[in-house]
């Protein structure tokens, strides 16, 4: 699919059900999407679809007049419209990058502890113990998403055989085309080669009657996951398990640039932001823990 095959209105129509459907998002949010969209088609002159980088930089410089909150909302609502276009194949490339970015504006992306992640897989475990079925390929899919930080639409488009029991790593094409590798773990392997197992054979990993699981699907089974173990559905998702697999890796000491090509992200930029995430935490933690905060705390 080409983008020259999609209006705007349509696309528009398509990104603001999956908002509802994958993310959940309330009604107001989506009439906000909605109207942000439209605007920023009607002040273009030409198809969002189609839009380029000078495209969205003339639309930047038409915003100047606003307060910077409008412009951070204005530009969010635009970066997702084209993450999913992306995703969705409406178009090949993202020409996000050119929007204003108000400083201050970006906020820090969800992240689950640790003790949440473990509560996670016990459930999974425990289902496997009573001989679910779904529940190994569950088990696949949250390797995946948490163990190796892939994306949701790379996951549910996985190859039957994309991992390889002697392959200790993936070969993915991501946004754009880029290729990237990603490490597998052990556990990853094992669990999918459990899932693997029960399937006839076929086309791909986490197959469908019609294709793939989708994406939709994919978030109602981790957002269900979820609530068995007492998170709320608004604090978890696939993409929040691959937040939390790049915040842990990093807390773990790995390298940002290694974590940046493990993620896909073309700009180092965008893996910054966990350097955020953690800090936070580290602030946090000094706030609870410092002997010098005790001290004050006694001396009050």
């Amino acid at each position: 699919m080409t983008d020259r095959a999609v209006s705007d209105a349509a696309a528009i129509d398509r990104f603001l059900e999956m908002m509802a459907a994958e993310a959940g998002a309330a009604r107001n949010t989506i009439l906000a999407y909605r109207t942000d969209l439209d605007g920023a088609s009607t002040l273009l002159g030409r198809a969002l679809v189609r839009a380029d980088a000078g495209d969205l930089g003339r639309l930047g410089e038409a915003w100047l007049p606003l307060a910077r909150t409008s412009v951070a909302r204005k530009a969010a609502a635009l970066r997702r419209f084209y993450r999913f276009l992306v995703d969705d194949g409406i178009r090949a490339d993202d020409p996000s990058d050119a929007l204003p970015r108000p400083v201050g504006a970006r906020g820090l992306p969800k992240v689950l502890a640790r003790g949440d992640v473990e509560a996670l897989f016990r459930e999974v475990a425990r289902r496997i113990e009573d001989g679910e079925w779904a529940a190994l390929r569950l088990s696949a899919m949250l390797e995946l998403l948490y163990g190796s930080g892939l994306r949701a639409t790379e996951l549910v488009s996985l190859p039957l055989h994309a991992v390889r029991p002697d392959q200790p790593y993936l070969i993915l094409s991501g946004k754009g085309g880029a290729e990237r590798l990603v490490p597998i773990s052990d556990r990853a392997r094992a669990a999918v080669a459990a899932w693997r197992a029960t399937l006839p054979g076929g086309i791909y990993l986490f197959p469908s009657r019609t294709g793939h699981v989708s994406r939709v699907r994919l978030f109602q089974l981790v957002r269900e996951v979820g609530a068995a173990v007492g998170i709320a559905p608004d604090r978890i998702s696939p993409h929040v398990l691959r937040h939390a697999f790049a915040t842990h890796l990093l807390e773990g000491g790995a390298d940002l640039r290694a974590l940046q090509a493990m993620l896909g992200h073309a700009d180092i930029s965008t893996t910054q932001i966990y350097t955020h995430v953690d800090g936070a935490r580290l602030v946090a933690l000094v706030n609870a823990r410092h002997p010098l905060v005790d001290a004050t705390r006694r001396g009050a």
